[in-house]
């Protein structure tokens, strides 16, 4: 398997173009803020054709570069129906306004073909099987995404702003609820083998083992406690 990567734009979000191999279909994760010329690159350097856009939450960082990437390629875009309204109005989904340079780089609204996903739906695409986890708390739609195990790969959870390298998503914007956050991190993430190597929607890519032993959030969720007192969430988007 395949699995491209790198931080695009002003809040360094990590976009993923993932394929069974290079010279094949491909899926685009979290094409964000400037994201459009590495997607273009990667698709390039390793002969990929994509077949879809898939999200992880609707918040500007993960969808900026949405229309232009699916319109250049002509693929539909899927997103949880409850971060929807986020592609049409980026700033209410913040809670603040943007302002007149970073808005005037982005093309707001939504790409010819939107679909709509949910808790548990197993997304066939590119030779991949995905399967899509509900998980709010960052947003009331933030979803995972779940690869299984494949010959010598290893599970991948493609986490969006659930789960951090040594923390977990903001919950102070509007949608956003800790005890929400806490209880998604207990169902998608616990329960999955320590050998999964979950691939963020920010930083370094880590591990569930890894971050069950040193994670303050997860580590402390297994233990059946609440989070750490001094244990504060990543302060990005």
């Amino acid at each position: 398997m395949l699995i491209a990567g790198f931080p695009a734009g002003a809040w360094g979000t990590n976009c993923y173009l993932v394929a069974p191999a290079a010279g094949e279909e491909c899926v685009i994760i979290d094409p964000g803020h400037r994201a459009a010329p590495g997607v273009e690159e990667t698709i390039a350097k390793h002969r990929l054709k994509p077949v879809a856009v898939i999200l992880t939450h609707g918040h500007i960082d993960h969808v900026a570069s949405v229309v232009p990437v699916c319109g250049a390629n002509g693929v539909p875009a899927w997103i949880h129906p409850s971060d929807r309204f986020m592609l049409s109005d980026p700033e209410k989904a913040l809670g603040v306004r943007l302002g007149a340079p970073l808005l005037g780089e982005l093309t707001v609204g939504e790409p010819d073909d939107l679909r709509e996903l949910g808790d548990g739906a197993e997304l066939s695409l590119a030779g991949l099987e995905f399967t899509v986890a509900h998980a709010p708390g960052h947003t009331k739609g933030s979803v995972a995404f779940k690869l299984p195990e494949q010959a010598d790969v290893p599970p991948v959870l493609f986490s969006g702003d659930l789960l951090f390298a040594g923390s977990i998503g903001r919950t102070d914007l509007p949608g956003g609820d800790h005890a929400e956050i806490l209880r998604s991190l207990a169902r998608v993430c616990l329960p999955l083998a320590d050998s999964t190597v979950v691939l963020s929607g920010h930083g370094p890519q880590t591990t569930i083992g890894r971050e069950r032993a040193s994670n303050p959030f997860l580590r402390d969720l297994a233990a059946g406690r609440g989070p750490a007192a001094d244990a504060a969430p990543r302060t990005g988007m």
